[in-house]
């Protein structure tokens, strides 16, 4: 199943044209076209397996079932508009890295790399888990209140996930 979910981030997130597929302008595509489009690329899903992967995974939730079609929560470099609608943030939030990344970070900020946002947790252990992913993990307080208040935008993914532009070097503090 890790191998599924892994072959559905990438398709649905970054290259949808891997699988012969075309997503909306939001990112969705039908869960049949997409399973047809897993099995000729050699992976065989159901709608079962769909929905377990976007409902029960604890701690995931890559992706979002509704009315017969999936994409990505979140998490693209293909433009996609997730229709997602500015929220007020909790006053701070978390970004895990991993400690190789942290000088340039402290110089440069966050920024969303290949991706439309930088994402944020709204707790340690999930920002832990997330640096560990790439070596030894360091997790960073964001000032996200004065982010805010000086008219930064920020939204909330359907699995949780925090998302900004970008993250000045000036909001960031490396947790002790």
């Amino acid at each position: 199943m890790s191998d599924l979910s892994r072959f559905l981030s990438y398709v649905l997130r970054h290259r949808p044209d891997a699988a012969g597929l075309t997503l909306d302008a939001a990112g969705w595509v039908d869960v049949d076209v997409l399973l047809a489009a897993l099995a000729a690329h050699g992976h065989t899903a159901t709608p079962e397996d769909l929905r377990y992967l976007a409902e029960d995974v604890p701690g995931k939730k890559r992706l979002e079932l509704r009315d017969g079609r999936v994409r990505a929560a979140q998490g693209h470099s293909v433009r996609v508009d997730l229709g997602l609608a500015p929220v007020v943030p909790p006053a701070t939030l978390f970004h895990g890295t991993a400690t190789r990344f942290l000088d340039r970070i402290l110089v440069d900020g966050l920024r969303p790399m290949s991706r439309q946002h930088v994402h944020l947790s709204a707790d340690r252990a999930t920002a832990t888990d997330v640096g560990s992913r790439h070596g030894r993990p360091v997790v960073l307080l964001v000032d996200a209140a004065a982010m805010h208040a000086g008219g930064a935008a920020f939204y909330r993914a359907a699995n949780g996930v925090w998302l900004t532009d970008a993250v000045p070097p000036e909001h960031l503090r490396r947790e002790v």
